[in-house]
């Protein structure tokens, strides 16, 4: 990234991140809760590509900062606009689920299936925001670091969202079903 500009990316992430632990306290009481152990396989790979994506000092010499992108002043501003795109569409996502949100894969107490909102047009619309937010700063970084990154967090929220879908199916049933039959999961109509 440029450095005049790195910390918009830095600023953009950080606002959603304080944003996401506040709004965090504010939750259903969960009567289901995934294993930790099944949580830590996808919260350590995502937490590793948040480290390569914002530049893990460690990493920067490591042979995977190569540059794989142009460095064109419109690129730069396409992937700040991804970015800033993609976490708003995540959060947009987070408030319409309201109490029903959690960072874990639970149940909730009276646990509602939000088909509305962002969720009419994909099943997991804040795993597709972060996902285009993450491609975002990828773009903006230019370099392999940022692709391996972008890889990376999208397998560990594939891993999170089967172990979800499995979960609402069991607990909405045909309700579950029908929505999985219209709506996508990720990107609209595809996939």
């Amino acid at each position: 990234m440029k450095p005049a500009l790195d910390y918009l990316f830095a600023t953009m992430w950080g606002g959603w991140a304080l944003y996401w632990w506040v709004a965090s306290a504010n939750v259903k009481t969960s009567v289901r809760r995934e294993s930790v152990a099944s949580r830590l396989s996808h919260v350590v790979p995502i937490g590793f590509a948040i480290a390569l994506l914002l530049g893990w000092p460690a990493l920067q010499h490591a042979g995977v900062a190569a540059r794989s992108t142009l460095r064109a002043d419109w690129v730069f501003w396409v992937a700040a606009l991804l970015t800033a795109g993609g976490l708003l569409f995540a959060v947009c996502a987070r408030v319409h689920l309201g109490r029903n949100w959690s960072a874990t894969v639970t149940i909730k107490d009276r646990h509602e299936l939000i088909a509305d909102g962002p969720s009419r047009f994909v099943r997991h619309p804040i795993y597709t925001g972060l996902l285009v937010a993450i491609l975002g700063t990828a773009l903006a970084r230019g370099d392999w670091r940022g692709m391996l990154a972008l890889a990376i967090a999208a397998l560990a929220l594939w891993r999170k969202l089967t172990i979800e879908e499995r979960w609402l199916g069991q607990q909405f049933g045909d309700a579950y079903a029908a929505y999985r039959g219209r709506v996508a999961a990720l990107v609209p109509f595809i996939l």
